[in-house]
């Protein structure tokens, strides 16, 4: 069945990914029973200083989505990312549990204009990274990537669902 496909190829990206973190087949298996599965993708921008950059991401939109979010996952490339959608604007705190690989976070105000970012969070980590204010949207983007663009508080994500 062409069905099982997919998943052979998900288990080989997984088990390669755990491998290089001295992960054990078994703990392999294990990360495939947790991670999530892709979700739908969107095209997003972010403007800064150096230019428009362009990603397509993961959309997590429901609690359950958000809370699993990036983990147990292979390292992003370099222009794709998931975006967080929240309902109305609040104050946030992710983490990093799960996760072995740094990741930066562009934390959203409802315009669309970038709160603050926290970059290459440490790996595996439980310590929460707050949002410093409200938001509607939090990117996750590969560790380093929003230095590489020179995204700095105040520039712009374009996407759907900040309107703008």
């Amino acid at each position: 069945m062409t069905s099982h496909r997919p998943l052979s190829g998900l288990f080989a990206v997984l088990f390669l990914c755990a491998a290089s973190f001295g992960f054990s087949p078994v703990r392999a298996q294990s990360v495939i029973a947790h991670a999530q599965p892709p979700l739908r993708t969107e095209p997003l921008q972010v403007t800064t200083g150096r230019g428009v950059f362009r990603f397509n991401v993961e959309i997590a939109d429901t609690p359950r989505r958000q809370e699993i979010g990036m983990m147990y996952r292979p390292p992003l490339a370099a222009d794709h990312g998931m975006l967080f959608e929240f309902a109305r604007p609040q104050e946030v705190a992710f983490w990093m549990k799960n996760c072995p690989y740094p990741l930066d976070m562009l934390f959203i105000g409802a315009d669309g204009r970038i709160i603050s970012i926290v970059r290459n969070a440490t790996p595996q980590s439980e310590t929460p990274l707050p949002s410093g204010g409200p938001i509607t949207g939090v990117l996750e983007i590969h560790g380093g990537r929003a230095s590489q663009m020179g995204a700095e508080p105040g520039d712009l994500v374009r996407h759907k669902f900040f309107h703008n």
